[in-house]
């Protein structure tokens, strides 16, 4: 869609505001909104300006002035606002050198993606990413200097067996039963098909939604792949949709990883193909239909993973998620079936066109585009530098003897342990101006500082549980 597009569809549509949105540096998005008549062809040139130094991670008070640059491919109409509006995500520049800001993640998205093209390997990278979440029917949670609580609630939660509903119909998801029930266990289905029905009519492509395995009203809605900046792009509508289709429902949804102890964790498996022209580069003929080039992929993302989840699992809540001896990914080998793998071979189909790697220890926590770019930018180092994974693990891992087991590298255990493996392993970051130092400097300080730190000083409840009678 050109300018000239989005002006004659705000006057078919009878558009009345302008949505402009972009995305901070941790990972949510930040909009303000003008008059549709203060819209014309020169902002999708000059720009508007607004104070960057608002904005987690980004300028400093005394440099605060950016531009926001509308990018009309992205325009579509609002589906939750009263008043007719059309939101476009946006480009963020300096407003006097009129250079990309380094600290836009859909900056370093796009570079990512010439970066490959730069490199010959091939000129597309696509991304499958699965999105899980919970939805929720009540939260409540404070943190003051004499009292830190957190309490969930779900109409499906198994802790609800119990409770008094007038009436109370029975009908409670048992912890890791979550998978598939068909309503009234499934309570729901119907939320998520206007979830899935609204993302149609904002133009996403879905394929599939289904309850997950957890109680409490875990959920996924899959996505087709694209092409990594617009997927980066439509995971952020996703999220928007998914959290105001809650809302009708007088309900909330929360894509944190581990908010409910005992039960299974939210993740979001990131499935990656490169191409040149419509040729699948990872199709060939060695294992699990791979080829050669997708092998080494898969030994650079290996080699990178501990450095990568600083960015693909980027809160302290996250690894929660990630605790050996679950079914959770920290296993960082390689299989075609085995999902305790940190990277597994989907074998669901036999075409060419199907093959990719599914990088499964990304949560839904992360910035998609710096996610997305990290992940791609391991898979080319591997590939440059023809990086062997070694052997895959293809034998159930409860069946390992603890010797063989211990040999396997395992994920790093905490988000401060990722942030120090980043801060060692960031080299193949920085090639092609993809990912610059100070995108790299001020996540470790904001995300150390912020989280880290700020977790760090806090008693837990539990240990009250643990040592107040001591």
């Amino acid at each position: 869609m050109t300018p000239k597009e989005v002006l004659a569809l705000c006057r078919e549509k009878d558009v009345k505001s302008v949505d402009l949105r972009f995305m901070d540096f941790p990972g949510l998005w930040q909009h303000f909104t003008i008059p549709v008549d203060k819209l014309d062809e020169d902002v999708f040139e000059d720009g508007l300006g607004f104070d960057g130094s608002s904005i987690r991670g980004w300028q400093a008070i005394n440099e605060s002035d950016m531009l926001i640059v509308p990018q009309p491919e992205t325009a579509a109409i609002d589906p939750f606002c009263t008043l007719t509006t059309l939101s476009m995500i946006c480009n963020i520049q300096d407003p006097i050198t009129r250079e990309d800001y380094s600290r836009d993640p859909r900056n370093v998205a796009r570079k990512s993606v010439n970066y490959l093209k730069s490199t010959g390997i091939g000129d597309t990278a696509f991304i499958g990413p699965e999105c899980e979440f919970f939805i929720f029917d009540d939260i409540r949670f404070d943190q003051t200097p004499n009292a830190g609580y957190y309490h969930i609630d779900s109409i499906e939660g198994q802790w609800n067996r119990g409770r008094e509903e007038f009436p109370n119909l029975g009908y409670k998801l048992r912890h890791k039963e979550g998978y598939f029930p068909v309503p009234p266990s499934d309570a729901l289905m119907n939320i998520r098909n206007e979830m899935m029905q609204t993302m149609i009519d904002s133009g996403l492509n879905v394929e599939a939604q289904h309850h997950e395995v957890a109680t409490a009203g875990q959920s996924e809605i899959d996505l087709k792949f694209d092409q990594l900046v617009t997927m980066a792009d439509k995971v952020m509508l996703y999220k928007y949709i998914v959290k105001n289709v809650a809302l009708k429902y007088n309900k909330t949804v929360t894509f944190m990883p581990k908010p409910i102890f005992g039960d299974n964790g939210s993740g979001m498996h990131t499935h990656i193909s490169i191409w040149k022209g419509n040729e699948n580069l990872f199709a060939g003929s060695g294992y699990a239909g791979l080829s050669d080039m997708a092998m080494y992929a898969i030994g650079g993302i290996l080699k990178h993973a501990p450095a990568l989840l600083g960015f693909s699992c980027p809160t302290t809540n996250s690894y929660k998620r990630l605790v050996p001896g679950f079914e959770a990914p920290v296993n960082l080998a390689y299989s075609q079936r085995n999902r305790s793998a940190s990277i597994r071979i989907p074998m669901y189909s036999s075409s060419p066109k199907a093959k990719r790697l599914e990088f499964r220890c990304p949560d839904p926590t992360c910035n998609p585009y710096l996610s997305f770019s990290a992940i791609l930018m391991a898979a080319i180092d591997g590939i440059q530098n023809k990086i062997d994974p070694g052997e895959p693990l293809d034998k159930d891992i409860y069946d390992l003897e603890p010797e063989e087991l211990a040999k396997v590298p395992k994920t790093p255990g905490s988000l401060e342990d990722a942030l120090k493996a980043l801060k060692a392993d960031h080299e193949f970051l920085l090639r092609g101006d993809v990912f610059t130092p100070d995108v790299i400097d001020t996540w470790i300080w904001y995300k150390h500082t912020n989280e880290v730190q700020a977790m760090q000083l806090r008693p837990h409840p539990y240990e009250f549980c643990l040592y107040y009678d001591i």
